[in-house]
């Protein structure tokens, strides 16, 4: 197994850490290592691309690794009661379509990249969940605030990104029907 794809199954490795440590109130160390997992996916993306570690397992991986890792978190967020639950079910059923529309495009020979919306998206949630971690770590009134702006703000990127990879690439659910 290449160093990429050790950095990814770190990532997997430190899910569970982060949620027992959230769940046990130590929101400092699950921001942490929260941070630190979120670090070996900039890691791991450079260190494949700059020396030619691309594989299969990593182009599966990788994304599934951040999912699980960004899902975990909200999740945390919804059980300790600063997320309603229904915004995880939007932005997860998101994840769950995007997914699928890209592994029905792979199956025909296509890549759909991330677009800059999606990007987006992916910046707004980890801002939200390292700014809500902090939240729960200082406990300050205008860093939940700002978590909560966050929170909306990756709601509606969701909602944009997913549409508009389903307006871009109809074809490929219309090519079954």
């Amino acid at each position: 197994m290449n160093l990429p794809n050790k950095l990814t199954m770190l990532r997997i490795v430190l899910v569970p850490v982060f949620v027992v440590l959230f769940l046990r109130g130590w929101y400092a160390a699950a921001l942490i290592v929260f941070a630190a997992a979120s670090i070996t996916d900039t890691l791991d993306g450079h260190i494949a691309r700059s020396r030619n570690l691309i594989t299969n397992f990593g182009k599966l991986m990788d994304p599934l690794a951040d999912k699980i890792l960004v899902m975990a978190a909200m999740l945390c967020f919804v059980e300790a009661r600063a997320c309603p639950a229904w915004i995880v079910i939007v932005i997860l059923a998101r994840e769950f379509l995007v997914t699928s529309l890209r592994l029905i495009a792979a199956g025909e020979g296509t890549v759909i990249a991330a677009d800059v919306f999606g990007k987006a998206k992916t910046v707004a949630q980890m801002l939200w969940i390292v700014c809500g971690l902090l939240a729960f770590a200082a406990g300050a009134a205008w860093i939940w605030t700002v978590a909560r702006l966050l929170m909306w703000l990756s709601l509606a990127l969701a909602l944009l990104s997913g549409a508009n990879y389903c307006a871009k690439n109809r074809a490929v659910f219309l090519s079954d029907l």
